[in-house]
């Protein structure tokens, strides 16, 4: 993986079990972003197990164990 051009932001941490229905990012400029599951179906469609085993990619990417999709920061910051 490589960064995304002219994007410095990435993941810092995440949390999938908190909220029902939602997920957390922190991302590393220090902003907690709340975003629906259902905006992200294959992340919906996993079991909340699944969903505990992400991982974090360059900073700027993530996905799951299981799942061969990867999300970049920009996704997270398009559906809030």
């Amino acid at each position: 993986m490589c960064k995304i051009p002219n994007v410095s932001l990435g993941i810092k941490s995440m949390d999938f079990v908190s909220r029902k229905g939602k997920f957390i990012a922190l991302l590393t400029d220090g902003r907690e972003i709340t975003v629906p599951v259902s905006i992200f179906p294959d992340i919906q469609h996993m079991s909340v197990k699944r969903r505990n085993e992400w991982m974090i990619l360059d900073d700027q990417y993530f996905t799951f164990e299981h799942m061969s999709r990867v999300y970049s920061v920009l996704d997270l910051l398009k559906a809030v």
